[in-house]
């Protein structure tokens, strides 16, 4: 990227936000902080009213207002996959906030990158799973949450606990949002549960606003994850399967816990941190006759517990 265009980038990063740190565009752009503090001199002798603070961050006085901008055709087109993305992923409310904001976008394109929108808009589909989508159609929760993690304010859920099978009602703290194996979670502080809890989208079966503020400090969404991740006491699992097993584990091998896998002779070595032992017992022996477990001794053991108390059961 040249010089003038890359300074053209800042102006709008600057005005993206209500204050960007020099760090953030040197990062950005990939840059040294002493290009950066030139960049943005060169942005203040154009006129640019810029307000500066040591330690903070730039930001551009209220009021001022880029005219219109031009985008390139590789940046209509990302706008064109996620609106895809949008229309399948997201709840009714969030995508047509989107095509609101794509009709504006597109009036703003030059008449050629229109045309190659056109042109390109029945080729990219995004196809749904033959699972839930994790978002109920009748609540529109999306821009609720959102609404309340930008606002500070309190949310009433009634939420369905699969562990359990009890539905209650809770007032929570919304940290923030994560999309993951085909489902919207929520993290939010309980205030029943006085913690943290993982809310999934598609058991909730009400949700409001409250008029209340909260004024606690959460961390963030990715400082919450890795945190939890520390926390939670994780159990590396390896065994060895047949290679022709693999392909059949797909999607289930992610939802516990799989970290890698090798090769290993005529077979697969796979390794997996699992926080749930007796759930990867069961999963493991619906492929039992084509699985060696390697470690630990305790898997090797509920195992041929489990599969005594089978056949108990079953002579």
């Amino acid at each position: 990227m040249n010089r003038i265009d890359r300074i053209s980038a800042i102006l709008i990063q600057l005005q993206s936000r209500r204050v960007v740190k020099a760090s953030d565009i040197a990062d950005r752009f990939n840059i040294s902080l002493r290009t950066v503090y030139r960049d943005v001199k060169t942005l203040e002798e154009a006129g640019i009213p810029l307000i500066g603070e040591a330690g903070v961050g730039y930001s551009i006085m209220d009021g001022y207002r880029l005219p219109p901008v031009m985008f390139t055709r590789e940046e209509a087109t990302a706008f064109l996959t996620a609106e895809k993305l949008m229309e399948k992923l997201t709840d009714p409310s969030s995508d047509e906030n989107y095509k609101s904001a794509m009709y504006k976008i597109r009036s703003v394109l030059r008449m050629a990158e229109k045309d190659y929108l056109d042109n390109i808009d029945g080729h990219i589909e995004v196809l749904k799973s033959r699972r839930s989508s994790g978002v109920k159609l009748d609540l529109n929760p999306l821009q609720i949450i959102l609404r309340g993690i930008g606002e500070r304010t309190v949310l009433s859920i009634h939420y369905f606990a699969m562990h359990n099978q009890q539905r209650t009602e809770r007032c929570i703290e919304p940290v923030g949002v994560f999309y993951q194996d085909n489902y919207w979670h929520l993290i939010a502080w309980c205030r029943l549960r006085e913690d943290y809890r993982d809310f999934r989208l598609d058991r909730i079966s009400n949700i409001s606003l409250t008029s209340e503020r909260f004024r606690t400090q959460h961390p963030s969404l990715n400082e919450y994850v890795s945190r939890s991740a520390r926390e939670r006491n994780l159990q590396q699992v390896v065994m060895r399967v047949e290679k022709r097993i693999v392909p059949y584990l797909n999607e289930q091998k992610y939802y516990n816990g799989f970290v890698s896998e090798r090769e290993v002779d005529d077979m697969v070595e796979m390794t997996f941190l699992t926080e749930y032992i007796e759930g990867f017992v069961r999963w493991m022996m619906m492929y039992g006759d084509t699985a060696i477990i390697i470690s630990p001794e305790e898997l090797k053991t509920k195992v041929r517990d489990l599969s005594n108390v089978i056949m108990l059961r079953n002579s």
